[in-house]
């Protein structure tokens, strides 16, 4: 991302622009496809596929947020000190993330089947990354990488492939 070039102090207007065009874009993109370039399908679904690309930046953020702030000088949160970043500022972060998933999930059923499985199984990978950082104090995530290992990531896979094929997603 251009905005990642230099150190940028972010508002909340900043912090939106930067997950537009760093995630929401990408969940558009593949909106189009996933949509077969059919107008009134898109139309329907765009929120819901902004507000998947924008959980998923803000999960990666909480994520990398130790390397972000230590190594990169970053603070992507705005209004957020990360040298004294607390539990409450972690959970003000958490509930917007949460309400993005719900309203993502909503869309992810309005998918085409065809479609579906991939969204499905990204989501819940996110979903459980998310897990597991909210159960973290914001101390801990500020020095450690929070990480899904692949044993579970095989486990995610197969539960999404069933869940889509028994339409109980």
């Amino acid at each position: 991302m251009e905005m990642d070039l230099s150190t940028q102090k972010y508002t909340p207007e900043l912090y939106n622009d930067y997950i537009l065009g760093s995630a929401e874009v990408v969940g558009l993109m593949c909106l189009k496809v996933f949509t077969h370039r059919s107008d009134v399908d898109y139309e329907q679904l765009k929120p819901y596929a902004m507000k998947l690309g924008s959980a998923f930046q803000k999960v990666n953020f909480l994520r990398d947020v130790k390397a972000d702030h230590q190594t990169l000088s970053r603070n992507y949160f705005p209004n957020v000190n990360l040298a004294v970043f607390c539990d409450n500022q972690k959970r003000e972060i958490e509930e917007e993330i949460e309400t993005e998933f719900a309203m993502a999930l909503t869309g992810i059923k309005l998918l085409p089947v065809a479609s579906r499985n991939g969204v499905y199984l990204s989501y819940i990978y996110y979903k459980k990354l998310f897990a597991k950082i909210k159960r973290l104090s914001a101390e801990k995530i500020m020095t450690e990488r929070i990480r899904i290992s692949n044993t579970r990531k095989v486990g995610l896979m197969f539960d999404s492939i069933i869940r889509n094929k028994l339409n109980v997603i």
